[in-house]
C-alpha cells in the first residue's frame, strides 16, 4: 500500500470541493422526488411552456391572470399554476359530423 502526503490545504481544498458536491446531489435527489407540478420554474422556462413572449408573460402577470412570485429581478411560477392556468384556457372543439 502507497501513502500519499499532500499539503493540509490542499487537504481542505479536496474536503470542500466534495462536501459542495455532497450538498449538489443531495439538492438533485430532493428536487427529483418533487412532484414536477410542485417545482417552481423561472420566466425563460414559463415563456417556452406556455409558448409566448416574456411580454406577454408579462401582460399575464399585470393583469392578475398568473400568480408569480419575485425575488428582486428575478419570476418565479409554480408548475401547478402554470398548468392550471394552460387548462383554464383550454377550448375544446367538438367534432361532429353532419
Amino acid at each position: 500500500m502507497k501513502i500519499i502526503t499532500i499539503e493540509s490545504e490542499a487537504f481542505r481544498q479536496i474536503m470542500e470541493a466534495i462536501e459542495n458536491i455532497r450538498k449538489v446531489n443531495e439538492d438533485n435527489l430532493r428536487k427529483a422526488m418533487m412532484p414536477f407540478t410542485e417545482q417552481w420554474v423561472d420566466n425563460e422556462y414559463a415563456c417556452k411552456l406556455l409558448n409566448v413572449s416574456k411580454r406577454t408573460l408579462q401582460t399575464y402577470r399585470d393583469e392578475r391572470m398568473l400568480p408569480y412570485s419575485q425575488i428582486h429581478a428575478k419570476i418565479y411560477y409554480r408548475v401547478a399554476d402554470l398548468e392550471r392556468f394552460l387548462k383554464r384556457h383550454y377550448v375544446r372543439h367538438s367534432n361532429t359530423k353532419e
